[in-house]
């Protein structure tokens, strides 16, 4: 069986990592315009790096929870093939496991060069220094802002056409090309299922779905895959 799941932030959020879109979310303290677009980072790069220099200690001291686990234990155990797409910027999936993983946000331990694209890991805070490989450009969080391509599309919708079963655990449903992923994957002959809190706005895409808590509902849905393989 070839899988590919999509993660969003309900799977992070019982983590304590926050999500965007809900009463409480990033986006109801924070404009997207303010912190997450290349004009944002322009007009004010104190501003957006502080933005996410918070998010990245806040990760540091998030841990993976039962669904990043079980998704590693598919990964590990299916006698098939399990991608990962991940909608997601924290480390946690590879935290718990996962090896086949695609982050096509970008990732939130990583800076990017604004100038030469250089890529280099980055722990703690964001360096003020310009970037070390052109000595020019000013460093920013390596994460897609809106108005930006995510990353390695052409490989994500190669890999939904060659899928059996499309899963998408904790997502919104409202962020495209993201939201489209399960009309892609039913359109090539894969089933498609939603596991979330609740319906997401694309829920009339899938054939099947379960909703509650990741926590809970994606570990028994992967000892039933496990167990029927």
């Amino acid at each position: 069986m070839n899988i590919v799941i999509l993660t969003g932030a309900g799977v992070s959020a019982e983590s304590g990592l926050g999500t965007f879109r809900d009463v409480d979310g990033l986006w109801t303290k924070y404009r997207i315009e303010d912190v997450a677009t290349p004009e944002a980072f322009a007009r004010d790069p104190d501003f957006v790096q502080d933005f996410y220099n918070l998010r990245r200690r806040n990760c540091a001291e998030a841990t993976p929870n039962a669904a990043h686990f079980a998704l590693a234990r598919l990964e590990a155990e299916l006698e098939g093939e399990v991608l990962i797409v991940t909608q997601n910027v924290d480390d946690l999936h590879e935290r718990a496991g996962s090896k086949r993983l695609i982050h096509m946000h970008g990732e939130l331990l990583k800076s990017l060069c604004a100038s030469c694209e250089d890529r280099l890991p980055l722990k703690g805070e964001m360096p003020t220094s310009p970037c070390q490989k052109c000595g020019g450009g000013p460093l920013r969080p390596d994460v897609v802002w809106f108005g930006e391509m995510p990353y390695r599309m052409e490989e994500i919708w190669n890999a939904l056409r060659m899928a059996d079963l499309f899963v998408s655990i904790g997502t919104s449903g409202n962020v495209y090309p993201a939201a489209a992923f399960a009309q892609d994957a039913g359109r090539a002959g894969a089933d498609t299922l939603e596991l979330n809190l609740e319906p997401s706005d694309g829920a009339s895409d899938f054939a099947d779905a379960r909703y509650g808590k990741a926590t809970d509902i994606v570990p028994v849905w992967v000892e039933e895959v496990l167990s029927a393989s």
